[in-house]
């Protein structure tokens, strides 16, 4: 493919092609570019064409997309080693794409600098040593049009050492950077920040000079994250000087106009103390001068701040620093004046966190964001969450003090909106102080666990959590989603009488047309249902059983509301319910049953709420196991509803529900005594291949073949069962690192439930795969597996059999394996029922094994002894063997639907050794083992 102006002219309509909304167009013209991927010198006609004198830039903005879609797809090297890209067409990217790109206009400047940063990723400094000083001597041009994309690459690449593990070659990469481009970034940033006073009256080159600055202090907190290099050490004063002269300028010309989108000085103050937040946390020996200053500067700035979102990041970031700074015994002083700390709770704590305007329409507007922010902890970088962090982190050091001036506030502000409920913003401010001060420790699960002495919860609640929910629910939402918080967060310390008063309010706010506070309110119940006091469950059956009328009713009356016909916390409240009723939930099912698959006809046709849908299959599983348990007769009642659903899942192959299907069939077929019509339909479709290329299909299909196995008669094993079929399944799965285990389990249970008869043909070729495996790729998993594998088929088929088997593949391959697989692996077996099997296999093989007792392996006898005696006394080997550092990648091939466990469908109980183990074994090896020896095996054996 020459570089040729025809070339050029071809390639530019095929862009312009790309881009039109015909697809009869636009997919030819996608496939054609694809085609011509591999072709010598396509990258560099792409490159050619982005660097036309050309005006129009919808064509070279689609070139710049393609090819960065070219350089992320083909440049790094496949996993076979093979380079879809010519050595050349490389040589000449890196030659060119830098001047390219700073010439470029800004948008294909972006997508060129991201291009970059792939190749960097791959080639940099390395393969790639000359793009930086390439980059640096930009500098010198004075052209910040220039000078920007430069600096925006070096933020593309360097960014990536912020979350990096520290690793030799990362350090010899920074090493690399910090040699060459500390020095003349030092000299860019102080040339800048001059150039300021030059431009003062010119808004436009202000911008743009402030826009290079935004850029250097981003490169400059990557440069410095891993640990604080020696010429920034050195360089010091110079850089926090400057950072101090531009956190304090007022620059009004360049503030932005809009309440919501900061503008460029926000952005760069926000970075600044980012920037400082980073010394403060990490370098506080170093930065111990400057600090006190940075105090003063941020604390000035926090107090004269609006409260527009616009500024929300660089006050969360201020925030922040002030608690990195309060946090640290040394800086105490800073703040134990009373009057510093009267000022910082009067004048910066409250004011960021009262609820504003445009939290309020957050939480009418856009309910799961505010949600997400509130309960699910992704507020971290607001306001009301750096303030709140402030508050503990003050109490912790000034607890009497701080307790003092907030209680005055909070006292004020309830008694505000005691006399006027329109000052619900005072109360709701009031409850989230309390909050703060009470909190001293807190997980997930539990919510609160730890709680100042200062601030009595229960009595609180008494006096302002509890009346208000006892108002109507549909009254000042937001103090009603508070006051519901509040029994969330502080649900493992309130007393568990107060939490079990609490379920009719609960129940009655399920009714609360407010999405915020019905999503609170089934939270709370939920979350309620998991609390223990002495380890016992404070919500049992007896308890909630009463209330399951209006409970259920609530739980359900919420999909009615619009915008929660998929909510989560309600769909997870109502499987909760069900769990703890148990058959006292069966006069409702009636009703709820086709709710419940309504739900998932539509959630089927767009799964796009993953949590809801999870719980909602989980619920269904309740169902089914609640009712069945009396009759597993009534279990066909379930699969005439589901079926017809099921069916058009698994014919439109709706990827996020398959396995959900899978996992519900196995479980239904499990109540039927034998296999029934619909489910011998249903098998062809599940030994096809296709239905086994999607790895999220797998762990759901093995159980439910596995389940096919366990009820098939003699004759359907003959018919319908397909051994062949089974057994080019457990082929693929055990030739997959990530799947193999699965592969053993299902041949495990064709020895236990197939007619030995018609298995025993297939015997040999198992074995036959199994070594071909282990040569292949030999992972400690596989390893544990095979040996597991080998003593169940000692216990089911006979010891001297395994023998005469083994070296019928091999001669003399009995001892091999001793050597190579159960001398050096054996004590790496784990799990109780693994340890089990292998424990009274090796038994087995010592007691019934001719070859070993008096026959050609008579001298390993005692090395196998060994081997046992190793296992029940020694704890586990959990070394591992190297090939298991590689990552496991013969399943990746982009986005497939992945396995997630119904937890209520539990795991089928089932012991693959009872009746195989003899108890005289024991005896036999009586006198050859130690006494605790001997009684560790007689724990094995009991099965």
């Amino acid at each position: 493919m020459d570089i040729t102006e025809e070339n050029l002219k071809i390639l530019s309509n095929y862009l312009r092609q790309t881009l039109d909304p015909n697809p009869d167009v636009r997919r030819p013209s996608e496939k054609f570019l694809e085609s011509v991927e591999a072709n010598k010198n396509y990258p560099l006609l792409l490159l050619n064409l982005i660097n036309q004198q050309s005006d129009d830039l919808t064509i070279k903005v689609a070139g710049a997309v393609t090819f960065k879609n070219y350089v992320k797809r083909n440049w790094p090297l496949t996993d076979d080693g093979v380079d879809k890209i010519h050595p050349e067409d490389r040589e000449q990217i890196k030659e060119l794409i830098v001047n390219i790109m700073l010439v470029s206009p800004p948008a294909v400047q972006k997508q060129l600098s991201d291009a970059i940063n792939i190749i960097g990723k791959s080639d940099f400094p390395r393969k790639w040593p000359n793009l930086l000083s390439n980059m640096i001597s930009k500098f010198q041009t004075g052209d910040f049009h220039v000078i920007n994309g430069v600096l925006h690459t070096a933020h593309s690449i360097f960014k990536r050492y912020r979350y990096e593990f520290k690793s030799q070659e990362l350090w010899e990469e920074i090493k690399f950077v910090l040699d060459e481009f500390t020095k003349p970034f030092t000299e860019l940033f102080t040339a800048t920040v001059g150039l300021i006073t030059t431009h003062a009256a010119n808004p436009q080159a202000l911008k743009v000079i402030y826009s290079s600055l935004l850029l250097i202090l981003k490169v400059f907190y990557s440069l410095n994250f891993q640990d604080l290099p020696e010429f920034f050490e050195d360089n010091i004063k110079l850089w926090m000087d400057l950072k101090h002269q531009l956190l304090i300028a007022d620059v009004k010309g360049l503030e932005s106009d809009s309440e919501s989108e900061p503008g460029i000085i926000e952005e760069l103050k926000a970075q600044i103390i980012a920037n400082v937040q980073l010394y403060a946390q990490k370098y506080d020996e170093e930065f111990r001068p400057y600090l006190p200053g940075f105090v003063t500067d941020i604390w000035n700035l926090l107090v004269t701040t609006g409260l527009q979102t616009k500024y929300d990041a660089m006050v969360s970031g201020a925030l922040q620093y002030l608690s990195t700074v309060a946090q640290r015994d040394h800086y105490k002083y800073l703040f134990e004046n009373p009057e510093v700390l009267s000022g910082i709770c009067e004048n910066v704590i409250i004011p960021n966190i009262h609820f504003r305007e445009m939290d309020e329409e957050l939480f009418e507007d856009n309910p799961e964001e505010y949600i997400r922010r509130d309960i699910e902890g992704s507020d971290i970088e607001t306001r009301r969450r750096a303030a709140c962090d402030l508050v503990k982190i003050l109490a912790i050091h000034f607890d009497e003090q701080v307790s003092k001036i907030f209680s005055q506030y909070v006292q004020r502000m309830l008694e505000e909106y005691r006399a006027s409920e329109d000052k619900w913003r005072q109360k709701d401010t009031a409850l989230y102080i309390v909050t703060c001060l009470a909190e001293r420790g807190s997980t997930n699960k539990h919510g609160v666990t730890k709680t100042c002495s200062m601030v009595n919860l229960a009595d609180f609640a008494n006096m302002s959590i509890f009346p208000e929910l006892a108002k109507d629910a549909n009254t000042s939402p937001v103090i009603k989603a508070d006051c519901i918080k509040y029994i969330i967060k502080f649900r493992s310390v309130l007393p568990p009488e107060m939490l079990q008063q609490s379920l009719p309010a609960l129940i009655q706010h399920c009714s609360a047309k407010a999405t915020v506070v019905h999503t609170y309110a089934a939270l709370a119940l939920e979350k309620l249902m998991i609390v223990r006091c002495n380890d016992v469950l404070i919500i049992n059956k007896t308890i909630l059983t009463p209330l399951a009328p209006n409970l259920l009713k609530g739980l359900f009356g919420i999909f009615d509301f619009p915008g929660s016909e998929e909510n989560e916390y309600v769909m997870k409240a109502i499987m909760r319910s069900f769990s703890i009723l148990d058959d006292a939930v069966l006069p409702f099912l009636g009703g709820m049953l086709p709710v419940l698959t309504q739900k998932l006809i539509a959630a089927s046709k767009n799964p796009k709420k993953p949590h809801f849908n999870h719980y909602l299959f989980e619920t269904l599983v309740l169902c089914i196991k609640i009712v069945c348990a009396r009759n597993p007769g009534n279990v066909s009642s379930f699969e005439e509803a589901l079926f017809p659903v099921f069916q058009v899942i698994l014919q439109q192959d709706v990827q996020e529900f398959v396995p959900y299907v899978m996992q519900l069939l196995s479980m239904m077929l499990e109540f039927h005594p034998d296999i029934s019509g619909p489910y011998l339909g249903l098998y062809p479709c599940l030994l096809s291949p296709g239905i086994w290329e999607r790895t999220g299909n797998i762990k759901g299909l093995c159980r439910l073949i596995r389940s096919y196995i366990k009820k098939a008669n003699e004759a359907q094993f003959k018919d319908q069962i397909k051994l062949p079929a089974i057994l080019g399944i457990f082929q693929k799965l055990i030739s997959m690192k990530s799947n193999d285990h699965e592969g053993f389990t299902l041949v495990q249970t064709m020895m236990i439930y197939c007619p030995h008869e018609l298995l025993e043909p297939y015997i040999k070729q198992i074995f036959l795969l199994l070594f071909q495996r282990l040569t292949s790729s030999k992972t400690t998993k596989y390893i544990k597996c095979l040996l597991v594998f080998f003593c169940f088929f000692i216990l089911r088929y006979g010891a001297t059999e395994f023998i005469e088997l083994v070296d019928s593949i091999q001669p003399m391959m009995f001892g091999m394996i001793l050597e190579k697989l159960f001398i050096p692996d054996t004590q790496k077996i784990d799990g109780v029922m693994e340890r089990k099997i292998a424990a009274t296999g090796l038994s087995k093989l010592l007691c019934e094994g001719k070859q070993l007792k008096d026959g050609q392996y008579a001298n390993q006898w005692q090395v196998v002894l060994n081997i046992l005696a190793n296992l029940v006394e020694l704890p586990v080997d959990d070394s591992t063997h190297p090939e298991d550092h590689y990552v496991d990648v013969d399943s990746i091939g982009g986005y497939e639907g992945y396995h997630s466990e119904l937890v209520y469908v539990g795991q089928a109980q089932e012991n693959p050794i009872k009746g195989l183990v003899n108890a005289s074994w024991c005896t036999q090896l009586a006198g050859r083992l130690s006494g605790n020896q001997l009684d560790q095996l007689k724990l094995h054996f009991l099965v």
